[in-house]
């Protein structure tokens, strides 16, 4: 049986030598776009039998983590999950929460809207309703700082790409603040835990132009719904509640933003419309942003005077709780839906219709991308669960892998000892004879921003490029060599 499979082998080897038929290409992740996604696992999101809604989720940052995500919901509970759980067919959305759940502590008194990983996954920030935001110690799940100082409910949180002691965050006061982790704090809450200040406060970073208060009525709305920290480490990106404009600021002075970028409206509908959330592929290079108008635009950071590049239509987003997110190789965009569908697209096919995920039965808030298992994100709903799903498409849907098939764009390695740990299916947390997290033994990553400007091929072919010739405003991602450690304001400077 052996040989005749290797005879027939051969002759259709030479067979294809002889008459120039053509070998048969792998399918590649970033452009089969037939590829299907399946839900490989549902939780049920609640607490002594209570169903709460969840808000945000977030998977860890490192190789090694990759598999585990947080999610925090409107009773101020944080969980962690681990997504390599054996979900089984016949298992309850309860009994598959239970199983793969690493651990849950009560974070806030109140709804958590936002989460953001720290330091190789070690620490964690969450925003609250209660105006606050806490640091975590995620081994011990121990606050070990508060960072007070927002009139409003904290909506978004960043974190600076390398340096994680600087922290953005935007609150429905209708600003966003500056902190930094190593100044000493200002006091002391207990006997443990730290109050931090801000270190720079921005009031009124997107005032409607009918902001004024008319006797007998509310103020118009400014809260801030995203803030987000570029890949230029310099610069923040920062939407609101007021209308579809994304601002962009210089972290070195404030005073005004560096410039501002909207969507054209049609001759039809002239109305403001608030954005609901801000994202960054790895690199750095494409910006999405979900507007109440239905529409998901993406903007090249090269060329921010131009507006955005593409939109996306296909879902609908009727609240402040809908996100969208690109994934990490900048290949696809995944958008929750007030419809109870997730939406995904090929980020260069913008005119095709999404596919959809229809499993949910309540608005999709919450998704997120797992940074380096390919193909695989998360989805969180009203309906009190939050699904896993994975690629189906064989030659890409391995959990095991670190980079996805033929990127656009360079990612950074993993070592090969990280490759290794990633193996594990067991949670490197997870210390399951005293039942408690454990801290991963990883070394600090060297930046992406640091390698990605390392390669002198790269930084000449940008040189010789389009944008770079017309001077176009810019993140400094992929800079000239001239104009290293550059921002947006610089590029501005030199064009005007």
């Amino acid at each position: 049986m052996e040989s005749s499979r290797s005879s027939s082998f051969f002759q259709d080897l030479s067979s294809r030598e002889f008459n120039g038929f053509k070998v048969r290409k792998r399918p590649r992740f970033a452009a089969d776009f037939a590829l299907s996604f399946k839900e490989v696992g549902a939780l049920a999101i609640e607490h002594n039998g209570d169903q709460t809604p969840p808000l945000a989720v977030s998977f860890c940052k490192t190789l090694k983590n990759s598999h585990i995500f947080a999610l925090s919901d409107e009773d101020g509970i944080v969980s962690l999950f681990n997504t390599r759980s054996k979900f089984s067919l016949f298992s309850s959305h309860q009994e598959n929460s239970e199983n793969s759940r690493i651990c849950e502590w009560e974070a806030h008194r109140n709804a958590v809207f936002d989460v953001c990983w720290l330091k190789d996954d070690t620490q964690m920030i969450t925003a609250s309703g209660d105006q606050s935001m806490k640091l975590w110690d995620v081994q011990e799940m121990k606050c070990i700082g508060i960072l007070r100082g927002h009139k409003g409910s904290v909506k978004s949180i960043s974190s600076h790409p390398t340096n994680h002691d600087i922290i953005v965050s935007g609150s429905r006061d209708g600003s966003f603040a500056l902190w930094d982790l190593r100044i000493p704090s200002c006091s002391k809450v207990g006997n443990k835990e730290l109050c931090l200040r801000a270190s720079a406060v921005v009031k009124g970073a997107h005032l409607s132009p009918h902001a004024k208060r008319i006797r007998g009525q509310k103020s118009a709305s400014k809260s801030i719904t995203s803030v987000l920290y570029l890949k230029d480490e310099l610069s923040v990106a920062t939407a609101g509640a007021v209308d579809s404009v994304v601002k962009f600021w210089d972290t070195r002075n404030l005073k005004n933003a560096i410039t501002w970028s909207q969507p054209k409206s049609s001759d039809k509908d002239t109305r403001l419309h608030g954005i609901s959330s801000l994202s960054q592929d790895a690199n750095g290079s494409l910006l999405s942003a979900s507007c109440m108008d239905n529409r998901i635009y993406l903007y090249n950071v090269l060329q921010l005077e131009k507006g955005p590049m593409k939109s996306f239509s296909g879902c609908q987003i009727d609240s402040f709780f809908v996100k969208s997110v690109i994934s990490p190789d900048a290949s696809y965009l995944l958008s929750g839906s007030t419809d109870g569908n997730a939406h995904i697209w090929q980020v260069d096919k913008p005119h095709e219709d999404p596919i959809t995920l229809t499993k949910h039965n309540g608005e999709v808030s919450a998704v997120d991308w797992s940074s380096f298992e390919v193909g695989k994100f998360v989805t969180s709903s009203d309906d009190f669960t939050v699904r896993i799903w994975n690629s189906q498409n064989s030659s890409c849907s391995s959990s095991k892998r670190a980079t996805s098939c033929n990127r656009k764009r360079i990612m950074a390695m993993p070592t090969l000892e990280q490759a290794k740990d990633s193996d594990s299916s067991d949670s490197p947390y997870f210390d399951r004879a005293n039942g408690n997290i454990m801290e991963p033994n990883l070394g600090t990553p060297e930046s992406k921003v640091k390698r990605f400007l390392s390669d002198a091929a790269l930084i000449e072919s940008f040189e010789k490029s389009p944008e770079a010739t017309a001077k176009s405003p810019s993140s400094v991602l992929t800079p000239p060599s001239s104009m290293k450690r550059k921002t947006i304001r610089d590029y501005f400077l030199v064009a005007s």
